[in-house]
């Protein structure tokens, strides 16, 4: 009888270990899921930061393709000119 006495008090304490156990890991689980979540949070939004930038920067080539070097400030000048007529035009058809 001790020897199954002895069994049971051994199955007793690694039932307490385990569950200790499992507590732990649901604690560490949880902690790793909150941190997932902010992680993915700012992962979105450096991905729309990204996105923000990557607009400025277009912008920013289409005004420099526009606006040309020094020697070539004429043509600009000429090919805003005739943006802007085009724009007199389009707002003129509209207004009609």
């Amino acid at each position: 009888m001790s020897n199954l006495s002895e069994i049971v008090d051994s199955l007793e304490h690694r039932i307490g270990k385990l569950l200790n156990k499992h507590e732990k890991l649901k604690k560490a689980n949880a902690e790793l899921e909150e941190e997932l979540a902010v992680l993915k949070s700012k992962q979105l939004q450096f991905e729309n930061e990204i996105e923000d930038w990557a607009k400025k920067c277009n912008s920013l080539k289409l005004a420099n393709s526009m606006l040309g070097s020094d020697q070539h400030k004429r043509e600009t000048k000429l090919k805003i000119n005739a943006l802007v007529r085009e724009i007199d035009h389009c707002i003129s058809q509209l207004s009609e």
